[in-house]
C-alpha cells in the first residue's frame, strides 16, 4: 500500500454489511470520485461463502482500477480469495503469524489503538502500516481517542506508514492531514446520502 501524491492516501473500508445486488455499482462510482490507494473488506460476516462472494466481486472492481483488496481479520483467507493482504484488529500480536503465513509481498497491516507501543512493535516485527484511532467523537470503544500528537511523533520518528481511521470529518482531516499517512474512511463515506459526493469532499479536505 503506497501512496505517491502530495496528500494523505485513501483507505476506502467498506460497509458491515452489503448488498451485493447493488454495492459493486455504488462502489465503481465512489471509486471514481476520488483517487484511492487501498480497498479494505470489512464485513461482520463470519460465514466463509458469503466473505467469498463479496471478495470476488469487489475484487475485480478493485484491480481493474490497479487498487488493492485487503480483507479485515481472516488473514487464512488472503490467499484462498486471491487478495493483496489483511488488516488486523489486534495490534501486534497477530502481525508475526501473518507476515509468516502471507509472505513478503502481502500486505500485512495492523489497527493499534491508541498505542504508541504496540504500533513500534507491530513496526518492528512486520507490519506494512500501523493504524491508530479513533482519532474522532465515537461512542464505541473505551472513549480513549488517537491524539494529534501521537501522529506528529510518529511521522517525525518512524518510516512506516501510519493510517489515522475512526469518526473522521472535514476538521479532523485537515488537522491530521500533515502529519498522516493515509486515511482510513469507512462510514464517514457510506453513512451519506452521496458516497461518491461525500469522498470527493473529504478528499478535499486533504489538500
Amino acid at each position: 500500500m503506497t501512496d505517491q501524491r502530495d496528500r494523505p492516501g485513501i483507505v476506502l473500508v467498506t460497509p458491515a454489511e452489503i448488498e451485493l445486488s447493488s454495492f459493486p455499482d455504488l462502489l465503481s462510482r465512489t471509486l471514481d470520485a476520488a483517487p484511492v490507494a487501498c480497498l479494505r473488506l470489512a464485513l461482520s460476516t463470519r460465514d466463509e461463502g458469503r466473505l467469498a462472494r463479496a471478495a470476488d466481486s469487489l475484487r475485480e472492481i478493485a484491480h481493474a482500477r490497479d487498487i488493492p483488496l485487503v480483507i479485515e481479520s481472516h488473514l487464512l483467507l488472503v490467499r484462498r480469495l486471491g487478495l493483496d493482504g489483511v488488516h488486523l484488529l489486534d495490534g501486534a500480536r497477530s502481525v508475526r503469524r501473518a507476515r509468516k503465513e502471507l509472505g513478503a509481498d502481502a500486505i500485512v497491516g495492523a489497527l493499534c489503538g491508541v498505542s504508541r507501543h504496540d504500533g513500534m512493535t507491530a513496526g518492528e516485527i512486520g507490519a506494512d502500516y500501523v493504524s491508530f484511532g479513533p482519532v474522532g467523537a465515537t461512542a464505541l470503544g473505551d472513549g480513549r481517542r488517537a491524539e494529534r500528537d501521537l501522529f506528529a511523533w510518529w511521522s517525525e520518528m518512524i518510516e512506516i506508514p501510519v493510517v489515522a481511521e475512526g469518526g473522521l470529518d472535514e476538521d479532523g482531516i485537515a488537522a491530521l492531514a500533515p502529519v498522516a499517512d493515509f486515511f482510513a474512511l469507512g462510514e464517514e463515506v457510506w453513512a451519506h446520502a452521496d458516497p461518491p459526493a461525500r469522498l470527493a469532499a473529504l478528499h478535499a479536505a486533504m489538500a
